[in-house]
């Protein structure tokens, strides 16, 4: 993935593959720190993917507020395996 480039008031919707290959999507201010979270840290991380690391970026999107991020995120939790797949490319 690429480097991520952030406005001041920018959130991202942003889609980790855990170990066992299941998805999971969530949103952040930072992404690259959110994703050490996941990673690393017992309490900052989500529950989920604490227990399926290590976690990989595979896919992000940048909105402009976090209202419409919660909506995107929202949006892409009720999509298929497959549909986020195809999403992720």
């Amino acid at each position: 993935m690429t480097k991520l480039k952030q406005q001041n008031n920018d959130w991202f919707i942003y889609i980790l593959r855990c170990a066992d290959n299941t998805l999971y999507t969530g949103i952040a201010k930072d992404v690259e720190k959110r994703l050490e979270q996941h990673n690393k840290d017992d309490k900052a991380g989500a529950k989920y993917t604490r227990a399926r690391r290590p976690v990989e970026l595979v896919y992000f999107e940048v909105c402009e507020s976090r209202s419409l991020a919660a909506k995107r995120e929202c949006a892409i939790k009720k999509l298929s395996r497959l549909e986020k797949l195809a999403l992720i490319g």
